[in-house]
Formats: structure tokens, sequence, C-alpha cells
């Protein structure tokens, strides 16, 4: 079993950036993709970004490229949502997701286990 928990959400302004984390325990390994999925109200979850197990590969929603940046460190468990430029748009709950094994994935059933989600808000 593997336990994920997200934070670094908050609300801030239009323009502004935000740094969410997600921290990894329990029965941890590198051999995991990772993924970042956000769901706002009244809307499905929609896939953010993933990475996969060593970080060599990336991919991003057309929505969030070259606005966000996802990595990791495997030494910490942790994975990392870098959000730069935000939007109105972006306000959602962020969700850290992990999949046993080495490549990332853009659907949620992809995905093993997820956090709690953590709430960001962008103000215009």
């Amino acid at each position: 079993q593997v336990k994920l928990v997200e934070s670094g959400g908050g609300l801030v302004q239009a323009g502004g950036s935000l740094r969410l984390s997600c921290a990894a325990s329990g029965r941890t390994s590198s051999m995991y993709a990772m993924g970042w999925f956000r769901q706002a109200p009244g809307k499905e979850r929609e896939f953010v970004a993933g990475i996969d197990w060593n970080g060599e590969r990336s991919q991003y929603a057309d929505s969030v490229k070259g606005r966000f940046t996802i990595s990791r460190d495997n030494a910490k468990n942790t994975v990392y949502l870098q959000m730069n430029s935000l939007k109105p748009e972006d306000t959602a709950v962020y969700y850290c997701a992990a999949h046993y094994g080495v490549h990332l994935g853009v659907e949620p059933s992809w995905y093993d286990y997820w956090g709690q989600g953590t709430q960001v808000t962008v103000s215009s």
C-alpha cells in the first residue's frame, strides 16, 4: 500500500505561481510513474501532467504546457508540480496519483493510488 499526501495548494492571484508537492510513504520504491490530475466543481477529473519512474519522460495537458513543470526526487519519494502563470481556469482540487510501473498514463484508471487532494484557487 502507498499513501500519497499533497501539499502546497492555496489562493493566488492570476499570473502567480504555486508549487505542489506529493509525498509518498508506505510500500514505496522508485518503480512508480506519477501523475497530477485536477477536478473543478461540476467537471470530470482531468490529466494535468505525468512523469515516468526515473524522470526521463514527462507529458502535459495542452492547457498547462509551457506553464507547469512536473519533477520528482526519488530519494525523497516526492513529486512536484511547479505551476507558473496561473489562470482562474486552473482553479481546482489537484490530486497526485501513482502507478506501479515505469510508464506514465493520462487516464485516471491507469493509476493505482491517489492522494486526498489540495485546493488551488486562482483569483482574477
